[in-house]
């Protein structure tokens, strides 16, 4: 499988390092206007998990610094998209109708009406469009994911999930609605799109929170379904605090058992964490052994592995299809919706 790279950032890096660990994926392209990063050198590269950039070896990799001259390359059967949010929609719908399968970073669009387009576009090129959404693939979510589907535990009754950042100051254009999206369509949408694939999607939604300009800055969310003897809640933006760069975690409740899992990253990269522990109906507290090695490189490369596996079989993905990453941007603006009104929101 020949990937085409658009974008040479951060996430343009982290692809590019799961692509060397995936065996039958092969980097035949890149796209970047940066003359510097197509050369190789990206050292500059820096981001909040994963090593820095550094000279990479391109010898053999076809290079184009305009998105026509990739999409034209014949040899390129797969256009991962790893551009600022704002752009994911018109490339991908232009690498689509190329001919091309479309891997791009998440949050899909900015919009509803991006990724309803971009979902068209896929299905008349009779096309593949997965979505880069990795928290399935991290491995407290993962196991958390099997652990439900196997029953072993009984139905799922609920959860609370959170995802907060100090913050990202270094980032000009984050609170821009029609360029990143804020916190809720940036950072809320990792736990919108994993809510959404466990329990399917809710009917309405209640959030409280405070705004910054035209976004969400944080949130409390309470999610209605069809069920409603499911309790569902998230926590998720931004805090004003700079201590704590990061934290996320969860606390998933089924008939027969309680799952919870916390991690943080402090000043000074101090890290917090509770380790995934399992609660069961005997009184028993159990951690289950999480895979050796580094969990946010390991789970770009799973990721890429479910991409060459559904292109492979031509069987499209339960876990990063369009039509799901479509459904997270949704619930983000429903979310953003509530705020503004004061009012539940119909979903």
């Amino acid at each position: 499988m020949n990937i085409g790279l658009v974008g040479v950032g951060f996430m343009g890096w982290i692809h590019y390092l799961a692509y060397k660990n995936v065996k039958g994926v092969k980097l035949a392209a890149l796209c970047t206007r940066d003359p510097k990063r197509l050369s190789g050198d990206w050292r500059g590269i820096q981001g909040n998990f994963g090593p820095p950039g550094e000279q990479v070896d391109l010898t053999g990799v076809a290079k184009y610094s305009d998105l026509a001259g990739l999409l034209s390359d014949p040899k390129v059967d797969v256009v991962d998209i790893c551009l600022p949010p704002h752009l994911h929609a018109s490339a991908s719908i232009a690498a689509l109708q190329a001919g091309k399968h479309v891997f791009v970073e998440k949050p899909m669009g900015l919009t509803a009406a991006e990724c309803d387009k971009m979902v068209s576009a896929a299905k008349k090129a009779g096309k593949q469009i997965l979505v880069g959404h990795v928290l399935p693939f991290l491995p407290e979510y993962a196991h958390a994911r099997k652990l439900i589907a196997s029953g072993k535990y009984g139905k799922l009754l609920g959860g609370h999930f959170k995802r907060v950042i100090s913050d990202p100051l270094w980032l000009k254009d984050f609170y821009d609605p029609r360029k990143v999206g804020g916190p809720l369509v940036d950072l809320h949408v990792h736990d919108a799109h994993f809510i959404r694939l466990l329990f399917g999607m809710p009917t309405a939604v209640s959030s409280q929170g405070r705004m910054r300009g035209e976004v969400v800055e944080y949130c409390n969310t309470q999610f209605q379904f069809a069920d409603r003897s499911l309790a569902v809640s998230a926590s998720s933006g931004v805090i004003n605090q700079q201590g704590r760069p990061f934290t996320h975690g969860f606390e998933i409740h089924l008939e027969k058992g309680t799952m919870f899992f916390d991690f943080a990253v402090l000043a000074g990269g101090k890290m917090l964490s509770t380790p995934l522990t399992v609660l069961d109906g005997k009184g028993n507290a159990d951690e289950p052994p999480m895979p050796v090695g580094d969990p946010m490189l390991n789970a770009f490369a799973g990721e890429i592995k479910e991409v060459a596996q559904c292109l492979k079989s031509g069987n499209p993905s339960t876990l990063l299809s369009g039509g799901l990453a479509r459904d997270a941007i949704v619930l983000c603006h429903k979310q953003q919706a509530a705020v503004k009104t004061g009012k539940t929101v119909k979903v």
